[in-house]
């Protein structure tokens, strides 16, 4: 943001609603319409640690779009920020984070990273009745039961592991196990494994376990590599996927990995080098290295306006979605701007074609899609879809 010559107040989410409903009983302008606000969004994610490029790469692209929406003027005249803070893909730090953005009175809670700390963050956020947006899982348990002030964007785990097993299975590929976290993240993954292999009569033929934010994968790989599996599906983060996978082929294994989107697409590719090849992945969010659809073209678009400082990849196109669909959202706002009325703007967005993104809220779902496909490294350590 450029410097400007004026001290600027974040305007939190209640502090926002009290100053609209000071201004209407003056007969001032609504603060929406006033220059030289700001809505500040709350952030914790992992921009430390194994897990830090999803993190970074999420927060870039979010970051991307809000900025350059605030170039043009913003939301009649309220820029929109983010405020982050690093919990390094621990639930304890994102807990004590969530905490202090919530004593801050941010607006609303913004793109927080992965199933274990999501599960610390929402109870919180519910409490404070404030707005949890866009959270990078796709775990059930995040969505089920339905909560009004949760918004998922993605897809869910079971959408991918079903997408994933489908395609092992029409292969012939029947003998699949599961490496995961042991953690919330790695059970939500395995029961979609698992409930996907049920539908054929089937069932992981062995299951093995990594430490949230460790590569010891030893164990993991005796385990299943004595099991003789035609695949293994990958519920974890990119360095211990890669540690595994090494392990795992210079121990004997021939077969095949898939992973769910949150293993971190680019990142996944960028460790492994060579020996990603054949490795696959499956994606939530359209590609970014094809400009097939305008949503990806609006995208390097505004990476290229904005320098080409934010590298074009999975995790940092979600974030930008993720941006859009809030900003969409606060959009169809009726009125002043509340954590009513965003959430009223945003189940308010039925069938809406995010650049060929189709996007739907109601009052009774708040996840907005089940787009998955599945993407491959080459041995060119490229992307394809």
């Amino acid at each position: 943001m450029p410097a400007v010559s004026t001290p600027q107040v974040p305007v939190s989410r209640r502090r926002f609603t009290a100053l609209i409903a000071g201004a209407a009983v003056l007969g001032a302008p609504s603060l929406r319409a006033q220059s030289g606000n700001r809505l500040v969004l709350g952030q914790s994610a992992a921009f430390s640690g194994p897990a830090a490029q999803l993190g970074i790469q999420f927060h870039a692209g979010a970051k991307l779009y809000f900025d350059q929406l605030n170039g043009k003027g913003g939301l009649n005249g309220t820029s929109i920020e983010i405020r982050q803070l690093d919990d390094g893909y621990e639930p304890d730090r994102c807990a004590e984070n969530t905490r202090k953005l919530l004593a801050d009175d941010v607006f609303a809670l913004f793109g927080y990273i992965g199933t274990p700390t999501s599960v610390a963050a929402l109870p919180l956020a519910t409490k404070a009745e404030t707005i949890f947006f866009a959270p990078f899982t796709g775990a059930m348990g995040l969505r089920n039961p339905f909560n009004r002030i949760a918004f998922h964007m993605r897809a869910s785990y079971n959408d991918e592991t079903a997408l994933i097993v489908r395609q092992l299975t029409n292969l012939g590929l029947n003998k699949i196990a599961v490496f995961h976290q042991n953690d919330a993240y790695g059970k939500a993954g395995l029961d979609g494994v698992t409930l996907a292999l049920a539908a054929r009569s089937l069932k992981p033929v062995a299951t093995a376990t990594v430490e949230r934010n460790t590569v010891d994968v030893a164990q993991a790989v005796d385990i299943i590599n004595a099991a003789r599996p035609d695949a293994v599906v990958q519920i974890s983060a990119y360095a211990s996927c890669a540690a595994y996978i090494r392990a795992a082929r210079k121990a004997g294994f021939g077969g095949t990995f898939y992973n769910v989107s949150f293993v971190g697409t680019q990142a996944l590719a960028d460790t492994l080098g060579p020996e990603g090849a054949g490795v696959a992945i499956s994606q939530v969010v359209p590609t970014p290295y094809s400009a097939s659809r305008p949503i990806t073209r609006e995208f390097l678009a505004a990476i290229n306006e904005g320098g080409n400082k934010v590298q074009p990849n999975f995790s940092s196109m979600e974030g930008f979605m993720a941006a859009k669909l809030m900003a969409e959202g606060a959009r169809r706002a009726s009125g002043r701007l509340s954590r009513d009325t965003l959430i009223a703007g945003l189940e308010s967005i039925r069938g809406w074609s995010m650049g060929g993104f189709n996007v739907s809220f109601s009052p009774s779902n708040h996840v907005a899609s089940s787009y998955a496909e599945l993407s491959m490294i080459t041995a060119g350590g490229k992307i394809r879809s």
